[in-house]
């Protein structure tokens, strides 16, 4: 079995003049770029724009860049919160019909992109 090579990827949510949902984007591919409505959707959609990204490299025999970061963004951490937020955010992830970590990603990518368009 082949070894699953993981690329850190970044996500923001897109401006109504933009045409909305999120971009996708690999920081170690300038041209690996894909969108969705929905976060899960733009990561599925970055998944299939990187699968064709490496295919293209390979077949003109040009390097595949391996995963920058030195594993300092694994992609993966864990948040201590209250416990009535963990409620708050449980009860709106399954009135969004999402899973917890859905909803918590959309936030964190809403909250990253208003940062950047006020920066």
């Amino acid at each position: 079995m082949a070894k699953r090579i993981e690329y850190p990827f970044e996500i923001r949510p897109l401006s109504a003049d933009e045409g909305g949902g999120f971009l996708i984007s690999y920081p170690d591919f300038s041209d690996c770029i894909s969108d969705g409505e929905s976060v899960e959707e733009a990561i599925a959609n970055g998944k299939d724009s990187l699968k064709a990204t490496i295919a293209a490299l390979k077949a003109k025999d040009l390097p595949v860049p391996a995963p920058n970061g030195g594993g300092i963004a694994s992609g993966k951490f864990v948040a201590r919160v209250p416990k009535t937020v963990h409620a708050q955010l449980a009860t709106r992830a399954k009135a969004e019909g999402v899973s917890l970590n859905s909803l918590v990603l959309t936030f964190i990518a809403e909250g990253l992109g208003r940062r950047e368009s006020h920066a």
